[in-house]
């Protein structure tokens, strides 16, 4: 039993509505809410910030960055599992579905990339289970498509890994995310020092990749989602066929669709729509795909994600509260909603009974600034 924790004065983003008013922490959970700007002895006092639902992170490519701050420069996965941990917190994120690769590229010219999934599962899942990480960490599987070694990296993976998403990522280039080859040749040459003749060897070898591996990888990253009980999402669908397809493998999250016909495609199948944050936040893709504000315009866009830049989260959805003119609406897109798409009851919302992963934070015009984050009940920032 701890004792219970009062925050007042605060501006509670609930259901559909913000209101003045206190929440009580207790045992992890919210024990009380109450209306009105008193503050009560021993209460902590807000002063009118806003108090919400801790943030839900679908997929992230944060613990990569951490992984390889600089190109060819690799970081003990423990130091960056625990740097990104932190850095989350600090963002006003408590649950995070943190995107591991698997399928790896160990021949060829150009880009390769080695196994790391199972290693770095282990890692994750012994900090959690020791009490090392501030929040709420869950495993999401990227499945490379165009690679050659996915099917033996997902089958080092069972039911007792917990894996609660997989993803099926194609980016063979000329389609999906780089239908426009020229913005893959811009990111690959520039990422990598690529020369053009190493970089037209490098198309050619992922083409050659996907031609022998790209219709059993997607089968086997279907049936591993339904072995291991994850939430299977498509990723980059660009046509209506695409989603068909997807919708067909039992796809229920689609992860940045790159086109409006997509996004409705996907409406039309009851598929969630995932889009980037700093998409929002930087007034369009950086792949040149549809703009994240084209679909809120249209009511075509379900979920953010701060997909590369964790701080991007909250601010994206304090600016789709602006544009919906409804900062309840703007924030249960990365609260209620993405709990809801990855099946976690027990968070997203402030309620009686729910865990207490909350975010006190303060606006400077439209620009989001964390002041405290809880992780079930726990400051953690």
């Amino acid at each position: 039993m701890t004792e219970p924790i009062i925050l007042a004065n605060a501006r509670l983003i609930l259901d559909g509505e913000v209101v003045t008013g206190s929440l009580t922490i207790k045992d992890g959970v919210i024990a009380d809410m109450a209306q009105g700007a008193d503050v009560p002895k021993g209460a902590v006092d807000l002063g009118g910030d806003y108090l919400a639902p801790g943030l839900v992170e679908l997929h992230t490519d944060n613990l990569e960055r951490h992984l390889s701050p600089r190109p060819k420069v690799d970081w003990p996965y423990r130091a960056a599992i625990m740097a990104h941990d932190r850095e989350l917190a600090g963002c006003g994120i408590t649950t995070v579905y943190d995107a591991i690769r698997v399928g790896s590229i160990i021949s060829g010219g150009g880009k390769r990339y080695g196994k790391y999934a199972r290693q770095m599962a282990d890692e994750i899942l012994a900090m959690r289970a020791a009490g090392h990480l501030r929040i709420s960490h869950h495993l999401h599987l990227r499945a490379e498509i165009c690679s050659e070694t996915l099917i033996a990296e997902l089958d080092e993976f069972s039911d007792s890994d917990g894996i609660g998403i997989i993803s099926m990522m194609d980016h063979t280039p000329g389609q999906r995310q780089f239908a426009d080859i020229t913005k893959f040749e811009a990111y690959v040459r520039g990422k990598n020092n690529l020369s053009a003749d190493e970089f037209a060897g490098y198309v050619d070898f992922l083409y050659g990749l996907q031609a022998q591996y790209g219709a059993a990888h997607e089968a086997a990253t279907v049936a591993s989602a339904n072995r291991l009980g994850a939430v299977l999402a498509s990723h980059d669908d660009t046509t209506p066929a695409q989603v068909a397809t997807s919708h067909g493998h039992g796809v229920t999250l689609a992860e940045f669709p790159t086109s409006v016909a997509a996004a409705e495609a996907c409406h039309g199948h009851g598929i969630a729509t995932i889009m980037g944050a700093p998409n929002l936040i930087r007034g369009g893709s950086h792949s040149g795909n549809v703009a994240a504000s084209d679909l809120a315009a249209r009511d075509r866009l379900d979920i953010l994600s701060s997909d590369y830049v964790p701080a991007s989260l909250l601010l994206a959805a304090v600016r789709l509260g602006l544009i919906w003119d409804d900062l309840a609406r703007g924030m249960a897109t990365v609260t209620t909603a993405p709990a809801q798409a990855a099946g976690l009851q027990d968070r997203g919302r402030l309620a009686l009974g729910q865990r207490a992963d909350l975010v006190v934070f303060s606006l400077l015009a439209d620009t989001a600034m964390v002041q405290q984050t809880y992780s079930a009940g726990r400051r953690v920032f």
